[in-house]
């Protein structure tokens, strides 16, 4: 019937959701989706490996110059460091003792936990490290940098509250073993390493506490308390009570990964948005010259002979100049259509590729790829893992295992199968 108000049977579920679902139903589904699962597995994993990637080959590079950066014998002395933070609050525990063993220590721990991060071995603790090692070193410091220190900053944060070890990790293998051994019968394994490692970092989350006034901003060390109490609470409820109280956990879990996977990606956004306006005004960027200078600048040529050769082109200055602005400027409005977004997140990466080559700033340009990497396509980075576990397994001369078929992505399931388990559904 013309007048009846139920929509047709051959109408998309879209627009059915649309004109004829209830509200409370569409705010179930909604927030099913944001506390069912975590999203984007592979864009998180692979946010991991190239930040630890990028402060690990820093850390080594500058290894013989450790001292002269963040150590006792850089120009930007101990008392120095501890006047401003005195000011600016900044977290660094290289303040609580002025010791070269401590500084060593230190150095060692973030040398450790960013090769630990990159192969995913118990991400959970280990990324915590990973950002005490980053905060304490950078704020030691503040004027070592080259731009990239301020997104490795921000991101080293930001992985802790992620479950970044999903996928291409050890901890993935580690649960996938569980997973066989528990469908075969087998009896569980206890794991001991993990609560002797929450263990130690107690002890030094103690530590932290104790030296809270030269430590930094309080907010700090009531997120690293949170998460220290959480985990605990975590392992308690999963041995104990591994019923509704570990959907909660797990609801929550997913709600605080899902969230600041969002503010990652709102974050790359205001970098590349905020850059772009702000080189629309330049004089410079106008005319169409601005990379001109950096070109033919001592300090930024590691190959004279090529920035030489690309300076002498009046034509490519001018259209590397405007298309940076161009990529910088549009991305964020790209988000909406996929290709389009690839096309251009293919060019920024090439763009900071060349950063590093012909600027010397390799530690910049990785850390904005790794950044730009949590828009890569999920198909890619499966296809991608795919390969890469291939070329190893051609190297190492090893049989693949034959693993049972994966699920289909969240994206393609049907309606007719069963989500995961939520507060609502």
């Amino acid at each position: 019937m013309s007048g009846s108000s139920s929509a047709p049977a051959g109408r998309p579920a879209a627009t059915r959701a649309r004109t004829g679902e209830p509200i409370d139903r569409r705010l179930a589904r909604a927030v099913q989706a944001v506390t069912g699962r975590s999203l984007g597995p592979y864009q998180t994993a692979i946010v991991r490996i190239g930040f630890s990637l990028t402060w690990l080959l820093y850390l080594v590079r500058e290894l013989p110059h450790r001292h002269e950066l963040y150590g006792p014998d850089g120009p930007w002395s101990w008392e120095m460091a501890r006047r401003l933070l005195i000011d600016n609050h900044a977290f660094t525990a290289l303040m609580w003792s002025d010791s070269r063993l401590w500084f060593e220590l230190v150095y060692g721990l973030a040398l450790l936990s960013a090769a630990l991060l990159l192969v995913g071995w118990r991400t959970r603790a280990v990324s915590v490290v990973f950002m005490v090692g980053v905060l304490s070193l950078q704020n030691r410091s503040v004027f070592v940098g080259d731009g990239g220190d301020n997104v490795m900053h921000l991101m080293a944060i930001y992985l802790v509250l992620t479950r970044c070890g999903q996928v291409w990790s050890l901890d993935a293998r580690r649960a996938a073993r569980e997973a066989r051994a528990a469908a075969a019968g087998e009896p569980v394994r206890r794991d001991l390493v993990g609560p002797l490692l929450w263990t130690v970092l107690g002890g030094f989350l103690l530590a932290a506490t104790w030296f809270s006034d030269v430590t930094g901003e309080w907010w700090l060390l009531v997120l690293l308390w949170v998460l220290w109490l959480g985990n605990a609470l975590w392992w308690v409820v999963c041995r104990y009570a591994p019923g509704e109280p570990r959907t909660l956990l797990d609801s929550l879990a997913h709600l605080a990964h899902n969230g600041v996977l969002a503010v990652i990606m709102v974050e790359v956004c205001l970098i590349y948005a905020t850059a772009g306006w702000y080189k629309i005004q330049g004089s410079r960027w106008q005319d169409g010259t601005a990379l001109f200078y950096p070109l033919h600048l001592d300090y930024f040529s590691p190959w004279p002979a090529v920035s030489e050769l690309l300076g002498a082109s009046g034509v490519m200055v001018m259209l590397l100049t405007y298309g940076t602005v161009i990529v910088q400027v549009a991305f964020p409005f790209t988000l909406f259509n996929r290709k389009v977004k690839n096309v251009l997140l293919v060019a920024m990466m090439l763009e900071h590729a060349g950063i590093a080559v012909l600027l010397g700033l390799p530690v910049f340009s990785l850390a904005m790829i790794s950044a730009d990497a949590v828009f890569l396509p999920t198909a890619f980075l499966v296809a991608l893992g795919a390969r890469v576990a291939r070329v190893g397994d051609r190297v190492l001369k090893r049989t693949p295992v034959k693993a049972s078929p994966e699920p289909l992505p969240e994206q393609r399931r049907t309606g007719e199968e069963h989500g995961p388990r939520t507060l609502v559904g």
